[in-house]
């Protein structure tokens, strides 16, 4: 069975939002509390483990960072966008990472010279503090991400080849499910859903923009809501 990718994802009708779940509260949100959670994490399951997709080939296994840039006003995610001439999630929302390599130690070390890699991320900025159940994609890749900490006054250096921006999320916005829409489009005689997450905020220049968090990025991120509510 071939792939067919979703050109337009934001054109895909909206069933919902889940403005009936509580947004994770504050207090949850800040540096201490998000430490301790991953210290001692409560019994929860997370909502959404993969693409739920039968793919081609064997799975490979990866590794993405979820950079959590401690500023004054409040937790950012770091996230970029891609390049539009890429093969594979060409112009997407997402994280920084990518596939294991026989020379990491383990997923954290992927993840993290992954984002060193690809937007120039100083590892000695960032701390990592745990890690979020495995995410299984379409493109088959078994991925694992990595919540970390990072530590302000880092200068970004892109990989123009890969990433064209990188730019911050409040954390807050992501954590509050009236902001996660449910969309359904049919593929290969099949209903099929995904979540996302628009936003609409300052780039890396200020200049504001429109955000579209969707797929992988999106569905793990409503983990971590699982996680962090729970």
């Amino acid at each position: 069975m071939s792939r067919v990718p979703i050109l337009d994802p934001q054109t895909v009708p909206v069933l919902g939002r889940d403005t009936g779940l509580p947004p994770v509260p504050p207090e949850r949100l800040t540096v201490a509390a998000l430490r301790q959670r991953f210290r001692a994490p409560p019994p929860w399951q997370p909502e959404i483990p993969g693409d739920g997709r039968v793919f081609e080939r064997e799975p490979a296994h990866a590794a993405v960072l979820v950079p959590l840039v401690m500023r004054d006003a409040g937790v950012q995610l770091l996230l970029t966008r891609r390049t539009e001439h890429l093969r594979d999630h060409a112009g997407q929302i997402s994280f920084p990472g990518g596939r294991v390599e026989a020379s990491d130690a383990d997923s954290e070390a992927t993840a993290l010279r992954e984002a060193e890699e690809e937007i120039g991320l100083p590892h000695t900025q960032v701390e990592v503090i745990g890690r979020l159940p495995l995410y299984t994609t379409i493109t088959a890749f078994v991925v694992t991400p990595v919540v970390a900490l990072v530590r302000p006054g880092f200068t970004l250096k892109l990989d123009a080849y890969e990433v064209a921006e990188a730019f911050e999320v409040p954390l807050d916005f992501l954590m509050d499910p009236a902001h996660h829409q449910h969309h359904e489009f049919e593929l290969e005689g099949a209903r099929r859903r995904f979540l996302s997450m628009p936003w609409e905020g300052p780039g890396a220049d200020g200049v504001r923009r429109s955000y579209f968090v969707w797929g992988a990025t999106a569905a793990m991120l409503r983990n971590l809501y699982r996680f962090l509510a729970a």
